[in-house]
């Protein structure tokens, strides 16, 4: 980068806005996937739309690659840094705009952390339902650009059934801004759906306005010890019928998972006793006889020999220590060491047998190690933990066998992280010829010079930017 773009980029920026020294640079390199990034340039922070805009105008006449950044606690590799480009964050992009409790809706910064946004709708009733367990740190944009799902997707959706309206930067630096609260608008094509789940490469968002939702009332936690999967699909049957849209989540956690967070990685401590098929942790919300109602459908569970063990939280505290169960997948990494982290959607009734076909083949591989699996099982997404013994050979053979078995089951390569970087050579296992070429055709229609997050979707070289 010349001196001339340099002084523009500092008469554009306010202070703090433009970093430059090596060791601040440095911290924007990678995000959260354990890819390792290059050396940024600089890193853009502005803390305005308007400023943003005239950067990244400037960027795309002077040819300069960008990476958009947020909390940086992706997995895919989708912030990290390739090549000679700038990082430009959105973390002095925060707070909450506006809350409008009677149009449930919350305008709010790209930058702003899930959790503020969270608690704001909390204060005043109201609850935005995305949630993931990175939520202290993830934001807004980020969880947008990724179309994030989370545990609550079995009753809420993915994050785009939860947003109305956004305003965005091209990377030629124009605005495109619709943050009106409408449910209901067929004025023309939903533009805002281009960009969620785009992960940055057709352009920055930089407002978004939030559709909240009534308070759900009080959560409560249930852990269910069962004999297999096929009794979780039961279960899950019978907890639709009976709970309705009061379910808000059904979790699932395979043996080898268990095993290893509660013994040998001693993570937490084991909730339930001896060795079962299957576990599962399900919230359901409602009233005072939302308890009662759970011990009914888990007496009648027993009863068909569906659970063979269970705890209901008598508590806040102990429904959260219940949850760190599930939650400790994102404590494994130094436990299990070099490992990859898939993270694979599969029809629900299918993901049993799919998982069972995983570890088949994963059996034979030579240089492949300990399997966990984790997930979603009300919407079909499981995190499957492939330890290796760090060869890059035995990534691609592990790659190539599980993504091979995605595009036999007519799964998806990604269910909620996004392509990024790690997983874009594989995109052919979830999409056709025909699909990746209308991809390429949008990228190459709002950035035809291959500057916003280069690498991550088909279209214009990544090493055509810069």
């Amino acid at each position: 980068m010349n001196d001339d773009c340099l002084t523009a980029l500092s008469d554009i920026l306010e202070g703090g806005e433009l970093l430059l020294d090596e060791a601040d640079r440095s911290r924007y390199a990678s995000d959260g996937s354990g890819l390792i990034g290059d050396l940024p340039l600089a890193v853009l922070r502005p803390a305005t739309t308007e400023r943003l805009a005239g950067a990244m105008a400037l960027c795309a006449r002077a040819r300069i690659a960008m990476i958009p950044q947020g909390g940086r606690t992706g997995l895919s590799g989708g912030a990290c840094v390739t090549g000679r480009a700038v990082v430009i964050s959105t973390e002095r992009m925060q707070g909450v705009i506006e809350t409008d409790a009677d149009a449930m809706a919350m305008t709010v910064w790209a930058g702003t952390p899930l959790e503020r946004v969270q608690e704001a709708a909390r204060d005043k009733g109201l609850d935005f339902p995305v949630d993931i367990g990175a939520r202290g740190s993830a934001t807004v944009g980020g969880i947008i650009a990724t179309n994030a799902g989370g545990i609550r997707v079995l009753r809420y959706g993915m994050t785009r059934q939860n947003v109305l309206g956004l305003e965005v930067v091209l990377a030629d630096g124009r605005i495109i801004s619709r943050l009106g609260k409408l449910v209901k608008d067929n004025s023309g094509l939903d533009l805002k759906q281009l960009f969620i789940g785009a992960e940055g490469a057709l352009g920055i968002i930089t407002k978004a306005v939030l559709q909240l939702k009534p308070h759900p009332g009080e959560a409560r936690v249930v852990l269910l010890a069962i004999p297999d999967f096929p009794a979780a699909i039961a279960c899950l049957a019978r907890a639709r019928k009976l709970f309705g849209d009061r379910l808000t989540a059904f979790e699932g956690m395979w043996p080898d998972y268990w095993e290893f967070v509660c013994g040998k990685a001693g993570l937490v401590r084991r909730p339930i006793s001896g060795t079962h098929g299957f576990y599962v942790l399900a919230e359901i919300v409602g009233g005072a006889s939302t308890a009662a109602e759970i011990e009914t459908w888990f007496a009648a569970l027993s009863e068909e020999g569906l659970v063979e063990d269970g705890i209901l939280a008598q508590s806040l505290a102990e429904g959260r220590s219940l949850w760190a169960v599930r939650e400790a997948v994102g404590e494994v990494d130094d436990a299990l060491g070099s490992h990859i982290n898939f993270d694979l959607g599969v029809a629900s009734s299918h993901l049993g047998d799919f998982c069972k076909a995983c570890d088949d083949r994963l059996a034979g591989l030579e240089g492949a190690g300990q399997v966990l699996k984790v997930g979603h099982v009300g919407d079909g997404n499981v995190h499957l933990l492939v330890a290796h013994d760090g060869r890059a050979a035995v990534v691609h053979a592990i790659e190539g066998a599980i993504y091979g078995l995605v595009a036999e089951w007519g799964g998806a390569i990604t269910a909620e992280h996004g392509i990024g970087r790690l997983k874009r050579d594989w995109l052919h296992c979830s999409r056709s010829a025909e699909e990746i070429a209308l991809m390429s055709i949008l990228k190459q229609a709002l950035d035809p010079a291959g500057l916003l997050n280069p690498g991550i979707y088909p279209g214009v070289a990544a090493d055509s930017a810069g």
